[in-house]
């Protein structure tokens, strides 16, 4: 738990904190009678140090799994092998006095990088995923899927322009960000192991999404990661986890470059996640601007996540610093605050200390107080409330297959409107959305349309040629054939 569950001691076991293997079972049962199903987060690229495996790797250099991390012998003058930098600031290498050699952690010196280049550990990994698939998951969720394979040669990274650096998790404060990582992950040997992942999956009927952490390339890899039928079925990038709201024209770039790099290949897209402030705060957009970017995320082309709380408008708590968790935000504090402003617990009801998510007396981070009158069973009372909102969005994209899986005709932009077209064999759909704080006009396009859109706050179809759309506001609109 040096990383809450991102540096394993063990992957065919439940920590005791959580529950048991048989708890874990009960879970994946309860969840198919629903009809609900489980991905889990599966973390490959790297273990705790406290794992067997490493335990043995750091022995000696002769051991049973000495290959099975990745190990390099110092400098002359006793410094790193080369210019790796971990995620979590300082050198991606740390000395083992037992061994006379560094090895590498991308992340926390507690979280050592398996060596992917040994095909022993490719095997004992594709088993934890068969003893998962064999328990009745569905998926995973693949932490940081770019990271598996490093460079054999170990060559050093090269500098990444100040005019390009633009990481979305404290780009100004973490050295990571000074780097181009040609290197130190995204190496094409990755792609190997993926097709066997992927034949692993397959008779399981299982799916993946993977987590691409790159700043620079990471749709170009999503676009890889995802083509054809043998790899990956889905991949997210940080493109929408950015710093700043996108505009209609960074928004129709990126669609662009999608279609680009993965026209056989398949996005994910998140507004918020665990990693990155929430986006109500992240981008300060009224509450209708809100409605409309959820309405537009699920007409995109491409899966939609949503992070929990975002569907109750929930803004990045303010955690104290005596009170944080995350050794990101501790190491860079104040500059960074970390990421446990994203992850303070959801807000259930009102009449509990910790709004329904605990009884106990403290919780792991503390219920944010400005949180708590956005709870789920006030919302739940009221039919205006955000919440309902996200239903009925997501309703919509359910009762209509060509914005689930269609096609779509290029997300293009005029002014602060952003308009595509999504399509398949039963239906034709025609969206606009203005991104903007002022009302905006679009030519409509040809042929007769009927507006779905109207229960999302949808404008009307117009009269005429041309459609007005206020502030903040969607057009959707089907297709009328004769």
């Amino acid at each position: 738990m040096k990383d809450f569950g991102y540096d394993v001691s063990d992957y065919c076991d439940v920590d005791p904190m959580f529950g048991t293997l048989a708890d874990f079972d009960a879970v994946i049962t309860t969840a198919h009678k629903h009809g609900l199903k489980i991905m889990i987060d599966l973390v490959l690229s790297h273990t705790s140090d406290q794992h067997d495996w490493f335990k043995n790797s750091r022995k000696s250099r002769e051991a049973d799994k000495a290959n099975w991390y990745v190990w390099a012998d110092p400098k002359d003058d006793g410094t790193p092998p080369n210019n790796w930098l971990s995620i979590f600031g300082g050198s991606a290498w740390q000395w083992n006095g037992e061994r006379e050699q560094y090895y590498l952690h991308n992340f926390l010196a507690a979280q050592p990088d398996l060596n992917f280049h040994e095909p022993q550990v490719q095997e004992a990994l594709l088993d934890v995923a068969r003893f998962w698939l064999k328990r009745g998951v569905d998926g995973f969720r693949l932490d940081t899927i770019n990271f598996y394979v490093h460079d054999k040669q170990l060559r050093n990274n090269p500098p990444l322009p100040r005019e390009l650096r633009n990481g979305t998790i404290a780009p100004s404060v973490n050295p990571y960000n000074h780097q181009l990582h040609l290197y130190d992950k995204n190496q094409p040997e990755n792609l190997d192991f993926l097709r066997k992942l992927r034949a692993v999956m397959e008779p399981f009927g299982a799916a993946a999404v993977g987590e691409v952490g790159d700043a620079q390339r990471g749709l170009q890899i999503l676009g890889e990661y995802t083509a054809g039928d043998d790899l990956m079925q889905m991949c997210y990038a940080f493109e929408f986890l950015s710093n700043t709201r996108p505009t209609a024209a960074e928004m129709a770039d990126v669609m662009a470059r999608i279609d680009e790099h993965a026209p056989d290949g398949w996005a994910c897209w998140a507004f918020s996640n665990h990693d990155v402030m929430r986006h109500a705060t992240r981008w300060d957009m009224p509450a209708e601007g809100l409605r409309m970017m959820t309405t537009l995320l699920m007409c995109l082309r491409g899966s939609a996540c949503i992070y929990q709380g975002e569907e109750l408008g929930l803004r990045e708590a303010d955690v104290a610093f005596e009170d944080l968790q995350d050794p990101y935000g501790i190491e860079f504090w104040p500059e960074f605050k970390g990421r446990d402003g994203c992850r303070t617990p959801m807000v259930w009801e009102i009449s509990n200390t910790h709004a329904g998510f605990s009884n106990a007396s403290k919780t792991w981070l503390p219920t944010s107080a400005e949180h708590i009158h956005l709870n789920v069973a006030r919302q739940e009372e009221d039919p205006s409330a955000l919440l309902h909102h996200y239903r009925r969005a997501i309703a919509l994209r359910h009762a209509h297959p060509a914005l689930a899986k269609g096609a779509h005709d290029g997300v293009k932009a005029a002014g602060d409107i952003i308009y595509f077209t999504r399509s398949d064999a039963a239906e034709t759909i025609f969206c606009a959305f203005n991104m903007g704080a002022d009302a905006a006009d679009l030519p409509m396009p040809p042929g007769a349309w009927q507006s779905i859109g109207n229960a999302l706050g949808g404008a009307d179809a117009p009269a005429g040629d041309t459609l007005s759309l206020g502030p903040w506001q969607a057009f959707i609109a089907q297709a009328t054939r004769a």
